[in-house]
């Protein structure tokens, strides 16, 4: 680390760098920042820059106040966006009590704990999420519904659009901040666009996404534009998910594969699958986060709303994707449930987390399934053994405050901060008359 911060010191020395941000995220996944100006940058390094935690999501208490935020130097970026004369960086902070011991408010010490605890076991943890999102013309609700930038649909190519511009413009930006971009094309729905970011370490991968997010947003506005990582912006339309790619690498090779078995599939990865099935309806809350969320499982189309996995089946809630040839490298799994919106800090710490419980203690996998489960009644998909995702936020909160893996994966405070939290919002949210009810109820009662 300390060869890390001499190279951060001498950058900004030498790139004239006028302004540094420091980046945290709240409980719930949202983008915070402190700036300091260079010459507070070495204090910043050795002791963090301390600040009142009461004032963010899910932090301190009243009675808890000051916490510490602590620059992580193996992040440090120049900011493309800066304007030339006056140069600005950023890096993420772990946030720590004023002992520097980790703050258990802080969802990026969250899942560094889970990291450090699946290494105790000789595993490192590697995602690749898929970032859907949708452009309109504004974001302002009061001007009705979203208008979308174009009415293309999956891998169309269009031509001087101000959509392909603006994703075209953003994948260069993450590029120049030292993002790697895997692919990037035009979505299912209209305006709707997906940037998927490359396989890496999820603490490095969780960074990444909030970025991404913070780009996305930042290119959209130049351009009098609007960009939105909400789950179901628009009716009738497919909406944004987050299917994420997992695997387990240890000494150096992909834990997931096995040569010797007919599907190359490591007993590793099996445990691993059943790990995550079996907890999937105790982290749905975390995975998907908002009352917005339950739209899009609700759909039958790419939102997977069952527990259940196949090897090619996009119904089911894990898909184990076909490999290249020779690629043993790239064994993994798909996690097809989470949505943009999702604190990625700790939707990682629960995927890993349920992964490691099911390797721990040998669970074993249920049966592949092979059908469409779309095709089937909800009697036959019952009498099959496949539970259905919750399908409100409210069922989702029931079944995370009964689960003794989220609790002790989160850790109590953020456990309990969120489950009060978001039992707020959907109190709210019941309490609100909706444009469907006016429709349907108004004119015929």
């Amino acid at each position: 680390m300390e060869r890390e911060q001499e190279y951060v010191l001498r950058t900004v020395e030498e790139r004239g760098v006028r302004l540094i941000r420091l980046w945290f995220t709240d409980v719930l996944g949202q983008l915070k920042s402190v700036a300091i100006s260079p010459a507070e940058l070495d204090t910043a390094l050795d002791e963090g820059v301390q600040f009142d935690g009461t004032a963010i999501n899910g932090f301190s208490r009243i009675h808890e106040s000051d916490v510490l935020a602590r620059p992580d130097a193996t992040t440090f970026e120049l900011l493309p966006w800066a304007k030339e004369d006056e140069p600005s960086a950023r890096m993420f902070c772990d946030i720590q009590n004023l002992d520097e011991t980790p703050f258990a408010g802080d969802p990026r010490q969250v899942l560094r704990r889970n990291l450090d605890e699946a290494r105790t076991h000789g595993y490192s943890f590697f995602a690749a999420p898929e970032m859907e999102f949708f452009y309109f013309a504004s974001g302002d609700p009061s001007l009705g519904k979203p208008q979308p930038l174009d009415r293309a649909s999956y891998f169309d190519l269009t031509t001087a659009d101000v959509s392909s511009d603006l994703r075209k413009r953003t994948i260069h930006m993450l590029e120049a901040m030292s993002i790697p971009v895997e692919y990037s094309f035009h979505e299912d729905s209209p305006s709707q666009h997906e940037i998927d970011l490359r396989y890496t370490e999820a603490l490095d991968v969780a960074d990444n996404v909030m970025t991404l997010r913070l780009v996305v947003k930042k290119i959209a506005l130049e351009r009098d534009c609007y960009a939105t990582f909400m789950p179901k912006p628009l009716n009738g339309v497919q909406g944004s998910g987050m299917h994420t790619h997992l695997s387990l690498f240890k000494d150096g090779e992909n834990a997931f594969h096995d040569g010797d078995d007919p599907y190359g599939w490591s007993t590793t990865a099996r445990q691993f699958t059943a790990g995550i099935l079996r907890h999937a309806r105790e982290i749905t809350a975390v995975t998907n986060q908002l009352v917005n969320s339950y739209k899009r499982i609700a759909e039958t189309s790419e939102a997977p709303p069952y527990v259940a996995w196949a090897r090619n089946n996009r119904s089911a809630l894990v898909r184990v994707p076909v490999r290249k040839k020779g690629k043993a490298e790239s064994a993994r799994i798909e996690y097809r449930a989470p949505d943009p919106a999702c604190n990625p800090y700790l939707a990682f710490s629960l995927l890993l987390a349920a992964g490691m419980r099911g390797i721990s203690e040998n669970y074993e996998l249920p049966e592949e399934t092979n059908t469409n489960l779309f095709d089937l009644s909800e009697t036959e998909r019952r009498a099959a053994g496949v539970e259905p995702l919750p399908r409100s936020l409210d069922e989702a909160l029931d079944v995370m405050e009964s689960s003794e893996l989220v609790r002790t994966t989160l850790g109590d405070h953020i456990f309990e901060w969120f489950l009060r939290n978001k039992r707020t919002e959907w109190s709210e949210y019941q309490s609100q008359v909706t444009p469907f009810e006016l429709e349907r109820y108004l004119p015929s009662t």
